[in-house]
């Protein structure tokens, strides 16, 4: 039992996502950040059950064989005195998405960038979805062990491309085989960094750090005065950090590193636990489910973390993450009260009432029972089909929070299975993973064909290999005749009209909601002109 209540136990979570363009190291930091964090005591190497896992946190078999994430997983560690969720999202912009959605769950990122790249297409993307969600950003430019751009021509990209005011909290001495170490602004502290001694596959631990002024056996002729020069410039000429600033989104503090030496990854940890902001106040509204007699009108209201109703959302469903036991686990953010295994939980949008005697603490795909949890946590809800993203659960039943939108994709084909007898199967197995958002799943009002939508290509090798690894389906992806899906809403009798004379083209998504399959945005473009009394989205909300 905690002695600590409710807004104090808040007050020491830090959930937190990674995001990064692939590549970028990301899946390495999230692990040297566990291994900081001692939750791990090798990172790359962990065992579980007996088998050394290359990473921790990719657990698919596609992500072990092409090095990428294709999932997002959630860690959860004890740190000096602090719960840490780490949230880990897939880089791949075929991933979006999923990553869009778990940014909902996040109180704070972490954007990594390559220290010779620098900010690429998929960060900037990553970016913008962190901003129109408020969400603060803490930046690592990683791989300094490797050949480096110019940091202060990083930070320029930063403040330029971002509108971000950047504020150095260390600042490195070179890069590459002449990378020496960083030193922290303000203080002088130098951390020498060891390198790697050749052909040695144990890395050496980096010294201690100290002061820059007794740090000259670390550099050679010339280069500590340089750093001292380039300290002094960069603690004139950038701004000192302001965590309200930070807070507000306009600024974001700059550490250096190599996930892969464990480099400046014990700052990264001091200044997520420092800086980064315990659980939000959550805007809500109290509404009645569905067919409800008599329902009052919805209220709008505030969350805040230490209220004492339990509540919080689904923002993923993750199935079989253990094959052998064809589990289905939905990843609930609490967003305010006290959790105990056993309590009784309601869904908003269906009124129906789950007994959470199973609840799980994640160590991506490991897992242990969770006790207890409160505002700030990410724990696992094992059901069967009961919950799907976006769902809301509150000890009333009342307590609704918005929804986490579908975005209209970007690819559709349709999919058929090989073996004809096992056409069942495929139902039930799309079904699943729609319910995820792997991908979206629609079936046309006319004809048998399941089309299947996806934002990009690697999505649907995904799918065909989850499909073949966890029900056993060799599946065909066949071009299909349409390029663009766009939900319809408006008054019953305009849609009605609009879908009577567009019937061949109809579908309902896995909600029943109703979709129209355009051939082309020229025909989207055309029938939107026709019936202006319906809207046609390229978003809806799941929940």
């Amino acid at each position: 039992m905690s002695k600590l209540t409710l807004e104090q136990e808040a007050l020491r979570r830090r959930t937190f996502a990674i995001i990064a363009h692939p590549d970028a190291g990301k899946t390495t930091l999230t692990e040297h950040i566990l291994l900081s964090g001692g939750a791990i005591r090798a990172a790359g190497a962990v065992r579980a059950r007996g088998e050394n896992r290359r990473t921790q946190s990719d657990w698919m078999k596609i992500e072990k064989e092409r090095g990428i994430s294709v999932s997002a997983s959630v860690m959860t560690f004890e740190h000096d005195g602090k719960m840490f969720n780490l949230l880990d999202t897939p880089g791949h912009e075929d991933f979006s998405e999923d990553t869009y959605r778990t940014l909902t769950a996040a109180d704070c990122a972490i954007m990594v960038l390559d220290a010779a790249k620098g900010i690429e297409p998929q960060t900037l993307k990553l970016f913008e979805v962190c901003r129109l969600r408020d969400i603060p950003i803490i930046t690592f430019i990683n791989k300094l062990d490797r050949e480096a751009q110019d940091p202060m021509a990083l930070l320029d990209e930063i403040a330029s491309r971002l509108q971000l005011d950047p504020s150095p909290i260390w600042w490195p001495a070179e890069s590459g085989n002449r990378l020496r170490g960083m030193v922290e602004m303000g203080t002088g502290k130098f951390q020498p960094y060891a390198k790697k001694p050749a052909g040695s596959k144990e890395d050496v631990p980096h010294p201690a750090a100290l002061p820059l002024a007794d740090a000259g056996e670390y550099f050679e002729a010339g280069e500590l005065q340089a750093l001292m020069d380039a300290q002094e410039l960069v603690e004139g000429g950038y701004p000192a950090f302001d965590r309200q600033s930070f807070l507000e989104g306009h600024m974001t503090p700059v550490l250096w590193g190599s996930a892969l030496r464990h480099f400046g990854i014990d700052e990264l940890l001091a200044a997520i636990g420092e800086w980064a902001p315990p659980p939000k106040t959550m805007p809500a509204r109290k509404e009645a489910p569905p067919e409800t007699r008599n329902a009052p009108a919805p209220v709008e209201l505030t969350v805040e973390p230490g209220n004492a109703e339990v509540t919080g959302f689904v923002f993923k469903v993750q199935a079989n993450m253990d094959p052998n036991h064809r589990d289905r686990i939905a990843m609930f953010r609490m967003a305010s009260g006290s959790f105990k295994r056993g309590m009784k939980l309601k869904v908003q949008n269906t009124g129906k009432q789950l007994s959470v005697n199973a609840p799980i603490m994640f160590f991506a795909s490991d897992r242990e029972l969770a006790d207890d949890a409160f505002a700030g946590d990410v724990i696992g809800i094992p059901n069967h089909g009961v919950l799907r993203v976006g769902d809301s659960l509150s000890e009333s039943g009342l307590i609704r929070f918005a929804g986490l939108p579908n975005f209209a994709p970007e690819i559709l084909q349709r999919v058929r299975v090989k073996d004809p007898l096992k056409a069942k199967h495929l139902k039930k197995a799309l079904d699943g993973l729609a319910e995820e958002g792997v991908t979206q799943l629609f079936r046309p009002e006319i004809g048998a064909d399941f089309i299947v939508g996806a934002v990009g290509q690697l999505q649907f090798e995904v799918m065909a290999d989850r499909l073949g690894e966890e029900y056993g389906l060799e599946v065909i992806f066949e071009h299909s005749p349409y390029a663009e899906a766009r939900w319809i809403d408006g008054d019953k009798a305009d849609v009605e009209d609009f879908m009577s004379k567009y019937r061949g083209q109809m579908a309902r998504d896995i909600d029943q909601a109703p979709v129209f399959l355009a051939k082309s945005s020229w025909e989207t473009g055309y029938v939107m002109e026709r019936f202006p009394k319906v809207a046609f989205t390229k978003t809806k909300e799941r929940g």
